[in-house]
């Protein structure tokens, strides 16, 4: 894929914390989707600085600024059908049958991109405090205009503090 058309940033479970790093890999995006565990809502306001913001709620979002953040999003981006939900787990749609060609999802902090029966699945890791000896992550989806697409997770390299 040359030259995709669209470039959505993938991010999770930052849980309060936005890292310099995870901004400078959205930079340039034309749409970011946080796939849960936001932690606060700045973070969705420092995002939205840089691109347009589609969240779900995650497991730990509790409060009232989080209550109004969905669960899941079904969402159409350059003419691919997105299906956004924290944990995975908790999928309770027919992909196939709603159309959906790429199911975003967060929670287990592990960076994944797989095809699972013409579905790509995409968890970008987490992109906030490190957890276990896990990476801290983010992704993309690149739309190009033909409509074929595709993803991949970035460890972030991170300055020392």
């Amino acid at each position: 894929m040359t030259n995709p058309i669209l470039r959505i940033g993938l991010i999770s479970d930052t849980h309060g914390l936005l890292r310099p790093e995870a901004e400078a890999f959205l930079l340039g995006c034309d749409r970011i989707v946080h796939a849960g565990d936001i932690g606060h809502a700045d973070i969705l306001q420092r995002l939205a600085a840089i691109a347009p913001v589609t969240a779900v709620r995650g497991n730990n979002d509790v409060g009232a600024w989080a209550e109004e953040i969905r669960e899941s999003e079904l969402l159409e981006i350059g003419g691919v059908c997105l299906h956004v939900i924290h944990d995975l787990a908790q999928l309770d749609i027919d992909t196939a049958a709603s159309n959906v060609q790429v199911v975003v999802s967060g929670h287990s902090h592990k960076p994944l991109v797989v095809e699972r029966q013409g579905i790509l699945f995409v968890n970008p890791g987490a992109a906030g405090p490190r957890r276990f000896k896990l990476p801290v992550s983010a992704g993309e989806l690149l739309i190009d205009r033909d409509g074929s697409f595709s993803a991949r997770t970035v460890e972030l390299q991170l300055e020392p503090r």
